[in-house]
């Protein structure tokens, strides 16, 4: 090979040479800046970084706060449960007695006046069923079960007395076989206390209950609903969705809302706000800014079953009311009536006819009540009552509820356009609904609605007189009935319907008055024992079984 075509050679491979060097020095190069810009194998030199801290408090409005804080531990959770008739039936056939004892069957057998105007209804406004509005369809309560299993709900109450008094809603404790009320204090997994209806009014939807854990309960304190105004901060505590002890606050949206159009919404005029309130919150206090219950949370208004920004609870001023009457002797509301319907929304021609712009147009008398003892008439149109005039159906029934029944009132009114008055005695508004209606709406008594005595509201179970072929040599008085998780329904052996009571606490028994006078001055932690006899048995077969009362 020539030299010159040698050194060509030579040349050119240096020259590769150069170029693959290159090409590695670059590469290299590369991956050390790539490395570096991504921050994997360079080290970082932090000495000049400031670390974080937590700053110290800061002074903040901490009225929400101190209010939690102050009422949270006097608001408690009230759980119920309502039991399937077939855990009823099993649990009076497990009684330990065997079948001696035949079973009936579990059927429960054994506006002044009255605005006449057509009552409202869920229907496609949003509004929950007003006695249901927590708790799904037919109570079954959050989560419901079908009717052949154990129901459960789930709702708030505060207390009000440190012996154990607690304000909740009506339709919280409602048709419940048990309730139980859970304080802040009590262990987590530990159902609560066992409580004890003192009473309950359905028409303002509000229930007292009791409880006997010790007399050093945290209480609340009571506002002044009427000096509420709209715009006013307020704050809600409440066991939503079985979330204890949670706190909304929202202001005051409106007041006097009525939310049951016709008789149903008489004594209902609720407190309007956009606190949170859902399912559970239900009887729970609405508190204002100097801590003070101003209102129970009753209803929401809602598509979805929860929140949607409108939410109602009854005002502390009917709240008061209320309460004091069930804690009286009858544990009853007692309201005024003159025994009268009224049209609640009539057009202008109808009241320009009658004479009935400014008053209240009568459209039924009930017979034998006041108003037709006092000579009052359908279409007569009632202007005053004692001087002060009478402009709407609202404002009679305000005027006349609060009296006591037997007092007197002059009632003015108009009749053919002649201004006429007339003296009329206010009347138990239970007796008149009953009257009106041709049934019991109200507390009344009537074939749908007895009386309360005794061995229901303290026993839970319901006795007759023996009926006039009973067998020879048996007296006393023949149960017909027991309220699964009473107290009658949890003795041991129990006492069932069919059985016929003998004797109560050694004392012989011929009749129900015998029965009612003996159990009527009983109270809470007396003892009662009971002589129960089989009446298939001729009096032969006989137990004794007793307990203390709750």
């Amino acid at each position: 090979m020539n030299a010159p075509l040698q050194r060509f050679r030579i040349r050119r491979l240096a020259s590769v040479f150069t170029i693959l060097a290159t090409l590695s020095a670059g590469i290299l190069i590369g991956s050390i800046v790539a490395h570096g810009v991504h921050g994997q194998d360079k080290t970082v030199d932090t000495r000049d970084a400031t670390p974080l801290r937590v700053p110290d408090p800061k002074n903040l409005s901490t009225t929400f706060t101190q209010i939690a804080r102050q009422v949270g531990p006097a608001v408690v959770n009230v759980n119920t449960e309502t039991l399937p008739r077939d855990e009823r039936s099993s649990r009076r056939t497990q009684r330990g007695r065997g079948n001696t004892v035949p079973q009936a069957p579990d059927d429960g057998q054994g506006g002044d006046d009255e605005d006449n105007g057509q009552g409202g209804g869920q229907g496609d406004n949003g509004l929950q069923d007003f006695f249901n509005r927590f708790f799904g369809g037919g109570g079954g309560g959050q989560g419901g079960e079908g009717q052949d299993q154990e129901r459960r709900a789930l709702g708030s109450g505060f207390i009000v007395d440190p012996r154990g008094y607690i304000v909740t809603n009506n339709h919280v404790v409602d048709k419940a076989d048990r309730i139980y009320v859970k304080l802040t204090t009590d262990p987590e997994n530990d159902q609560g206390h066992r409580a004890t209806v003192v009473g309950v009014d359905k028409d303002t939807d509000l229930a007292v209950i009791k409880i006997d854990a010790g007399n050093n309960l945290p209480t609340v304190r009571l506002g002044n609903s009427d000096a509420t105004q709209v715009g006013d901060w307020v704050e809600a505590i409440g066991s939503p969705f079985d979330l204890s002890q949670t706190v909304t606050a929202g202001i005051i949206s409106a007041k006097n809302r009525t939310i049951d159009p016709g008789q149903a919404g008489q004594f209902q005029h609720f407190i309007q706000t956009d606190a949170a309130i859902n399912p559970g919150n239900s009887g729970g206090p609405l508190l204002n800014m100097a801590g003070e219950v101003v209102g129970v949370n009753t209803a929401i208004f809602t598509q979805s079953n929860g929140y949607q920004g409108i939410g109602f609870a009854m005002p502390s001023s009917t709240v008061v009311n209320v309460y004091n009457q069930l804690i009286g002797p009858d544990h009853k509301v007692v309201r005024g009536s003159i025994g009268i319907s009224f049209l609640p929304n009539i057009n202008s021609t109808v009241a320009k006819m009658y004479g009935a712009s400014n008053g209240v147009l009568i459209s039924l008398v009930s017979p034998g009540g006041p108003a037709d003892k006092a000579g009052l008439k359908k279409d007569d149109v009632i202007v005053s009552v004692d001087g002060t005039p009478i402009k709407s159906g609202n404002e009679l029934v305000e005027n006349i509820s609060p009296r006591h029944p037997g007092s007197t009132v002059t009632v003015g009114y108009l009749r053919n356009g002649q201004k006429l008055t007339t003296t009329v005695t206010i009347a138990d508004r239970s007796t008149t609904v009953a009257a009106l209606t041709g049934s019991n709406r109200g507390e009344g008594n009537g074939p749908d609605n007895p009386a309360p005595n005794p061995s229901q509201s303290k026993l839970g179970m319901t006795v007759a007189d023996l009926p006039s072929n009973a067998p020879s040599g048996i007296h006393g008085v023949l149960v017909q009935a027991v309220k699964p998780g009473s107290f009658a329904d949890d003795l041991n052996p129990g006492v069932e319907p069919g059985v016929v009571i003998s004797a109560v606490n050694r004392k012989s028994i011929n009749s129900k008055a015998d029965f009612d006078a003996i159990i009527a001055p009983l109270k809470s932690g007396d003892a009662v024992v009971f002589q129960c006899v089989d009446p298939h048995s001729g009096g032969r077969s006989s137990y004794l079984t007793g307990g203390t009362l709750p």
